[in-house]
């Protein structure tokens, strides 16, 4: 949510800020609506000053027993609750329609980010591992490997559910579960989040605080009495703070959940619908950080870094992109993107998206910290990311891993938790 104050103060700011974004400039159209707004609110005020005028006259000609000016007062006095009537009823309606429109405008980009329309303008911030295939076999897509193919029923699962859903089964359903108890424990144990095991149906205060109401509903599912499914475990780890002042000494807040999200892909249509690389339902570990905002891009860095270390302990060779302005989400002041190199589609694809979203969700939602020095309470900054999408990490450590003969070799940091054996055999067997 935006600061209708920060437009008035610099309207040519907010419009170049949106136009990089790639959206129409409306700063003329938000304080033309907030000047009528703030007129009606001032005459409303004066009419409710001459009520109170209007008072004090009736009073004084009933105590001097003047009937004909009493009732021309009482008169006046029903006139103006009429007018103040409508005048704030004009009123709210502006601030609704404001309100409604500073909802739906995305967040503005930080300095720094490039400015850009599509993904083909993100820049490249570095490359990690080694993407050059062996020339023994050609490279197979995840759900072609001997080994993982048998465990990936996707006819099976499109009888129960439709498309864009797949049954796992044995082993890769054992590895899957093994990679999202790697990336729990790291979080918790190493960089000292709080586990948090969250609700996954949210009201509509959670989606808005969030960003992702009113504009993109049509995203997501929600059920028949209201209730919305989780895009991402982001909504109610961050909403935890909703309507909360913190106090400073108490930041930064750090949470983790792993959970299934949903999403519609209803922009998505054609795309990736072979494999499980883009599906309805998923599973993702989150990391959410509430924090002050002289150090919210310290801890996006950090995210970042943490994100980059898993990715490193699989060995999954990765890239990291700077979204630019016109590729970020709707909420997103800054994201940078790692991107998995999957060989078996000779390509790097997104698995973790990190953002900061600065105080945009804040305001949103009013979560502010009180500072140790006392004054009035300030908005928080909020961050999130994916600490890893499950489904697609499953897919890179299959691809990355994989061998002629139609095994995998899984990555080292499995080991514990699948009692030592990471190979996953082309039968389907773990040894």
């Amino acid at each position: 949510m935006h600061d209708i104050r920060a437009i008035r103060e610099n309207p040519e700011a907010f419009d170049a800020a949106l136009v990089r974004r790639g959206d129409d400039p409306i700063a003329a159209e938000l304080l033309a609506i907030d000047q009528e707004r703030r007129e009606k609110i001032t005459e409303s005020e004066n009419v409710q000053a001459r009520q109170n005028q209007l008072a004090r006259e009736i009073g004084q000609a009933k105590g001097r027993g003047d009937q004909a000016t009493y009732e021309n007062l009482l008169q006046q006095v029903t006139e103006t609750k009429t007018v103040a009537i409508e005048l704030q009823k004009r009123a709210k309606d502006l601030d609704r329609a404001l309100s409604d429109r500073l909802a739906r405008i995305a967040n503005l980009p930080a300095d720094d980010v490039p400015t850009g329309i599509s993904e083909a303008d993100n820049v490249e911030v570095r490359k990690w591992g080694e993407t050059r295939w062996r020339s023994d076999f050609k490279p197979r897509e995840h759900f072609e490997i001997l080994g993982a193919a048998a465990a990936m029923d996707f006819e099976k699962a499109a009888r129960i559910s439709g498309s864009r859903f797949v049954l796992l089964s044995g082993s890769i359903a054992r590895i899957h579960r093994a990679l999202a108890q790697f990336m729990l424990d790291l979080h918790i144990n190493e960089h000292g989040f709080t586990e948090i095991n969250p609700p996954v149906l949210v009201r509509d205060e959670a989606m808005y605080g969030t960003d992702k109401l009113p504009k993109f509903g049509g995203d997501s599912y929600q059920t028949t009495n209201g209730w919305w499914l989780v895009p991402t475990s982001e909504v109610p780890l961050t909403y935890m703070v909703a309507g909360q002042i913190l106090e400073e000494q108490d930041l930064p807040l750090r949470y983790t959940a792993h959970t299934l999200c949903f999403r519609s892909e209803a922009g998505a249509a054609g795309k990736d619908t072979t494999g499980m690389l883009r599906q309805h339902q998923f599973e993702k570990v989150e990391m959410v950080a509430i924090t002050l905002p002289s150090d919210s891009d310290a801890e996006q860095e950090r995210l970042l870094a943490i994100a980059e270390s898993m990715m490193q302990r699989l060995d999954i060779p990765f890239r990291t992109v700077i979204l630019c302005s016109g590729d970020m989400g709707f909420g997103a002041r800054r994201t940078f993107d790692i991107e998995a190199w999957l060989p078996g589609q000779n390509d790097y694809r997104e698995i973790s998206s990190i953002s900061t979203t600065g105080d945009f969700q804040a305001r949103r939602m009013n979560a502010r910290y009180r500072a140790r020095d006392g004054g009035r309470p300030q908005f928080v900054h909020t961050l999130n990311g994916s600490g890893l999408a499950v489904g697609r990490c499953l897919i890179a450590v299959l691809e990355n891993g994989q061998r002629a003969d139609g095994s995998v070799q899984l990555p080292s940091a499995l080991k514990k938790y699948l009692d030592g054996k990471l190979r996953l055999c082309a039968d389907g067997t773990l040894i």
